[in-house]
């Protein structure tokens, strides 16, 4: 018998649980794939120049914090309507978002009995951040969305930044998303708009 041939009078069917390993190791490298893909497109947005040039957000650490979490937010929105994939897709990179602010907290030598307590609350500020982006967007108000931008972006400045350009983005990009067909969402192809293709004004 040459190798690689299946043994005589054996048939794959009678070990079904090795093809049923086999599938799920496909299954979890195609996801880990699409992951990383849609993963990379959605911190590729939240970098662009544009948001911190001319939508008022600050390029600083806590900044681009809050401009990772408004991307994921607006991800997670499109997923609630996705079929069973997408919504995993979309909780495989909030997880991923998650593991990344772990490691930057590390690379700043936090100790490691202090990292837990600093996940806990960027995790509660991100939750948070959720409830109260959708709350306005579900309402198609986008002078209450800039308003708590500013309590987010700006928690402790007396005069915060005009926060409408941002606001104004956020909802261009969520009728964006909302246009993209299912598969792409499946796919890990959606990207979201630029700046300069959105009503900001």
């Amino acid at each position: 018998m040459q190798q690689g041939q299946t043994p005589a009078g054996v048939k794959i069917e009678a070990f079904p649980e090795k093809t049923m390993i086999f599938g799920l190791f496909r299954k979890k490298n195609n996801n880990q794939a699409i992951v990383d893909r849609q993963y990379a497109a959605l911190t590729a947005a939240a970098r662009m120049p544009d948001l911190y040039e001319g939508l008022n957000v600050p390029d600083t650490v806590m900044g681009r914090f809050e401009m990772l979490s408004i991307v994921m937010i607006l991800f997670f929105r499109r997923t609630r309507a996705s079929a069973v994939s997408g919504q995993e897709i979309a909780q495989e990179i909030v997880d991923a978002f998650f593991q990344d602010i772990d490691y930057s907290i590390r690379e700043l030598g936090i100790g490691d009995n202090s990292v837990p307590k600093r996940m806990k609350k960027l995790a509660g500020m991100f939750y948070g951040r959720l409830e109260a982006y959708s709350k306005a967007m579900d309402a198609g108000d986008r002078e209450a969305l800039a308003l708590a931008l500013q309590r987010n972006i700006y928690p402790e400045s007396p005069a915060p930044a005009d926060m409408s350009g941002l606001a104004g983005w956020m909802m261009a990009a969520e009728a964006h998303l909302s246009a993209i067909p299912e598969e792409m969402i499946a796919g890990g192809a959606a990207k979201l708009p630029p700046v300069a293709n959105s009503s900001v004004a």
